[in-house]
């Protein structure tokens, strides 16, 4: 079954197409949105203000943090090495190039999300992909996504990061994965059932202390490596657009395999094209749609242009300064990305092992937490209120299982589904390029960006 499903993942969800259409659609929406990328830093300066005069059911920090915690997740560690077992050093690169395209997607689709967003009788609010469908008259596809997402969640945010959390507790500790997962629910649970706003308060805590202190620990760890870090930098470069032969510990990658690994694990770790943090987004506080979007889309640079291109550089120098670390199995095998990490890091004085474990701890579970509220979400649209409780005792028994399937099945499948939201996901924005246009034209500037928007639900 493993075979089969990574066949599929390989050949179908997941190449030349899908690397075109996704990295196609960054650039794309690039150009659509003049370049918001220049506007990053205008968007972490706004994520910190207070905004009580305007609708909403989360603060923008709020809502920010909510979707951080689903992206900032195991894709940032486990998802890096994965990408670098497989694609070598040059996938890291491309994991960057994504993400900094990726801001200008992660903005639209937040936009719209927001844009075109309804608010629920109990005075709630709920956007995304599939409200924006209905604009367009076209509920299929907003249903399609909705399925989606719903199902795409128990890979990517819950059975991938219950996984993680089980491997690291039992490789370290050696605590029985089972005790893991029961631990695991009960802590999901007890945020979990309290609904969107409970979601939010702990990952307002949680994200950016996990963050500092793992950007913090990737710095001693870089300064350590200090005297690999140029051939470091040089080789990923090189990697990244020119094939190579199995070298230095690295597989044999071509410019195909490094661009797939790092555009796909870049995509697990920042969601930008999924249309799934842009659900959290919608619930802030907005008097226009700009305003949240741009904050929203600041998601990516933390994620992947900081946290992945960390993470990246630790792996890579630690492979390059050490004989003793390779990404090839005595086998002949590739490594896998969790092993990847593990040996890096353990080979690193005193931070490493505790650094890793913090990390993936802290990360796995913020995802678990973001990605139940989006499941959730897309099954309120589809069902109803009343199916959400349902929803809610199946997430915290995926996360059981999670534990205990095998990690290759895990990933693929969380690839297959990622690549599922992204075809109806990718067609909204496509579809609505020109009002993202015009609106971010208007509202993006200094004069306009505290205009009220009068048809913003």
């Amino acid at each position: 079954m493993n075979d089969i499903l990574t066949w599929i993942d390989n050949n179908i969800m997941w190449g030349p197409a899908m690397i075109i259409l996704l990295l196609g659609t960054h650039i794309y929406l690039t150009f659509k949105t003049h370049f918001v990328q220049r506007k990053v830093f205008k968007g972490i300066s706004e994520s910190l203000r207070k905004d009580s005069s305007s609708k909403g059911d989360l603060s923008v920090f709020g809502s920010l943090m909510t979707a951080l915690s689903s992206t900032i997740g195991t894709g940032n560690i486990i998802g890096v090495g994965t990408a670098i077992a497989v694609g070598g050093p040059g996938a890291v690169l491309w994991t960057w190039i994504g993400g900094i395209f990726g801001i200008a997607t992660k903005y639209a689709e937040s936009f719209i999300a927001v844009k075109y967003r309804k608010k629920y009788e109990d005075g709630s609010y709920m956007g995304g992909a599939m409200t924006a469908f209905e604009h367009l008259k076209m509920p299929v596809m907003g249903k399609i996504f909705a399925y989606c997402c719903a199902l795409g969640a128990f890979g990517i945010g819950c059975s991938s990061q219950s996984k993680a959390i089980a491997d690291v507790m039992n490789n370290n500790f050696n605590i029985n994965n089972i005790v893991v997962a029961l631990v695991l629910c009960g802590l999901t649970a007890l945020v979990v059932f309290g609904g969107i706003k409970a979601i939010a308060r702990v990952c307002e805590r949680l994200v950016p202390f996990m963050s500092i202190i793992y950007v913090l620990g990737c710095l001693v760890i870089l300064i350590i490596n200090f005297r690999f870090l140029p051939e470091t930098i040089l080789l990923i470069i090189r990697s990244a657009f020119t094939s190579r032969a199995a070298l230095g510990g690295f597989v044999g990658t071509s410019v195909i395999t490094a661009a797939r690994a790092g555009i796909a694990r870049g995509l697990f770790s920042n969601e930008a094209g999924m249309g799934s943090a842009p659900q959290a987004t919608a619930a802030s506080v907005a008097k226009n749609a700009v305003k949240p979007a741009l904050v929203g889309s600041t998601g990516v640079f933390w994620d992947t242009v900081v946290v992945c291109l960390m993470t990246g550089l630790v792996l890579v120098s630690s492979v390059v300064g050490n004989d003793a670390i390779s990404c090839i199995l005595p086998d002949g095998s590739t490594i896998s990305g969790s092993l990847l990490v593990s040996t890096c890091f353990n080979q690193i004085p005193f931070i490493g092992k505790p650094l890793l474990t913090f990390g993936i701890l802290t990360f796995a579970y913020s995802t678990i937490l973001g990605w139940s509220y989006y499941g959730e979400n897309c099954v309120r649209y589809l069902f109803g209120q009343k199916a959400i409780r349902f929803y809610q005792i199946l997430w915290i028994v995926v996360i059981f299982v999670g534990t205990i399937v095998s990690e290759g099945a895990v990933w693929t499948i969380a690839d297959i589904l990622n690549a599922a939201m992204c075809i109806p996901n990718v067609i909204a924005l496509l579809l609505l390029r020109n009002v993202i246009e015009k609106d971010t034209l208007y509202y993006l500037n200094d004069e306009h960006l505290e205009d009220v928007d009068a048809e913003l639900e």
